[in-house]
């Protein structure tokens, strides 16, 4: 922060962050937050990749919009009816330990569903309207400051940071129902 004003900040709506055009800017640019291929990952792994792997890593690399289990069977079922629930949650379980994609709960908007979305070469911050139910995604140099800070201050290392901020939107604010 500079000022009380937040320095390269970017807000994206949804799963925007590290995807061409996503997100407005205050200056940082958005080159810097890219989202690795799942493919590629899981075959430099060495991972086998099955036609229905596939697809489902596909719909979530490709996705503008956080998805859970439920949501990413149908998108996949629309593509490939034989698909079933066990090799979408083996697939998710799968992409999370290889650590390419991200579990959220998005502060339980929706109750107690999770969320998944592939990784980006930032953290990033989570916001969820409580009226309307919009995601916006934030990242901030203050954002990673803090955490160098946290981790030179507590001698932690940091693997993996998480969050989610509550209240209300812009448009919501304005409409005041």
């Amino acid at each position: 922060m500079t000022g009380g004003t937040i320095v390269g900040a970017i807000v994206a709506t949804e799963s925007q962050l590290g995807r061409p055009q996503a997100g407005r800017s205050n200056g940082a640019g958005n080159a810097a937050i890219t989202r690795p291929s799942l493919m590629k990952e899981l075959a430099s792994r060495g991972v086998r990749i099955t036609a229905q792997r596939r697809l489902l890593v596909s719909i979530i690399q490709d996705s503008p919009r956080h998805l859970d289990a439920a949501k990413l069977l149908e998108i996949a079922r629309k593509r490939d009816a034989e698909i079933d629930r066990a090799t979408v949650y083996r697939t998710l379980a799968l992409l999370k330990e290889h650590g390419l994609i991200d579990e959220l709960d998005l502060m339980h908007i929706e109750g107690e569903k999770h969320y998944y979305e592939a990784k980006t070469s930032r953290d990033h911050c989570h916001m969820a309207c409580f009226r309307c139910g919009a995601i916006m995604e934030y990242v901030s140099s203050s954002f990673e400051k803090l955490k160098e800070e946290m981790a030179a201050e507590s001698g932690f290392q940091i693997r993996v940071v998480r969050l989610e901020v509550g209240g209300f939107c812009k448009r919501c604010q304005k409409s005041g129902s």
